[in-house]
């Protein structure tokens, strides 16, 4: 196996997602034990998320406008908890997938750059070729019988064989 061709970065990426899990626990379970976490971090989004989904049920089972009881605050509590957790792990899943994409595009920029730069390399070997044969052909006197001779005469040209003219022995009777 080639050392490049492991996939560190993939690897890397399976490990955060695993030790987000139990970070979000971790979290999840500071969050019950603090006041200021309870009262500020988990209890208003639980209440929204509670209000909602409530709303949204009712609808579909077609109650039009009864109001939703809140809650009671240890329900609330261990709802937002749970929706923390559950926000920590989406977060550094959304984390590990943009940090892949960004890899990935960067990839893509340094092959292209790359590409670009062989072109270019191409192009100019191309014109310095292009310089030499035009130097060899005004050195030989512009191509004229010297040139020729070295390749011999170009289809077409007046030093070639001439129309209608036999180019070898002639077909004769098989035998």
């Amino acid at each position: 196996m080639v050392a490049g061709a492991f996939p560190i970065a993939k690897l890397l990426t399976l490990g955060a997602r695993q030790l987000s899990r139990p970070l979000a626990a971790r979290i999840k379970a500071g969050a019950r034990a603090s006041p200021f976490f309870r009262a500020y971090i988990c209890l208003p989004p639980a209440q929204l998320y509670h209000w909602v989904e409530m709303r949204a049920k009712m609808r579909i089972m077609g109650f039009r406008g009864a109001a939703v009881k809140p809650l009671n605050e240890e329900a609330a509590a261990e709802l937002g908890a749970e929706l923390l957790g559950e926000a920590i792990v989406f977060g550094v899943g959304g984390l590990c997938i943009y940090l892949e994409y960004a890899r990935q595009a960067g990839q893509a920029r340094r092959r292209e750059e790359e590409q670009a730069a062989a072109l270019r390399e191409m192009a100019a070997g191309l014109e310095r070729m292009r310089a030499e044969l035009d130097a060899l052909k005004a050195a030989g006197g512009g191509g004229g019988a010297e040139a020729g001779a070295a390749h011999g005469p170009a289809p077409g040209s007046a030093h070639g064989p001439t129309p209608g003219a036999a180019q070898g022995p002639a077909p004769g009777p098989a035998h």
